[in-house]
C-alpha cells in the first residue's frame, strides 16, 4: 500500500477530484494549507494597499491506495493539476505500513 500527498493550487481541486474519481479512487482527505516553494510568496491587494505574503494558499490531498494504482493516481493528479506554470505543486509518495477500518475491523488493502 502507498500513501500519496499532493499539494496543488486551490482552483484545481475540482478537476483533480473528478480525475481521481474517474480512475476509481474511493476516498481522499483534503486540507487547506499555506506554504511556499519556488514561488517565494505572492503580492496581493487589500483595501487598496499592496502587500507581500510569503505563504501561498494551497490544497493538500491525502490518498491511501494499493501499490499497483500509484502510477495511475500520480498521472491523474499531474494531468488535472498541471498548468505548466510555477506553483503547480508536488506529489509525495510513501510506503503505508497498514490500514484499519474502524467500523468493520478490516485491515490492509481491504480497509481502503
Amino acid at each position: 500500500m502507498k500513501y500519496i500527498i499532493a499539494i496543488i493550487k486551490p482552483h484545481k481541486l475540482d478537476e483533480v477530484r473528478e480525475a481521481l474519481t474517474g480512475i476509481g479512487v474511493a476516498g481522499m482527505t483534503v486540507s487547506e494549507v499555506k506554504g511556499f516553494g519556488r514561488q517565494k510568496g505572492q503580492t496581493e491587494n487589500y483595501r487598496g494597499a499592496e502587500y507581500t505574503t510569503n505563504m501561498v494558499p494551497k490544497i493538500k490531498i491525502e490518498i491511501a491506495c494499493s501499490a499497483d494504482t500509484v502510477a495511475a493516481v500520480n498521472e491523474a493528479i499531474t494531468n488535472a493539476a498541471g498548468t505548466g506554470s510555477i506553483g503547480d505543486g508536488k506529489i509525495f509518495e510513501f510506503d503505508l505500513a497498514g490500514a484499519l477500518r474502524i467500523r468493520t475491523g478490516d485491515t490492509g488493502e481491504t480497509a481502503l
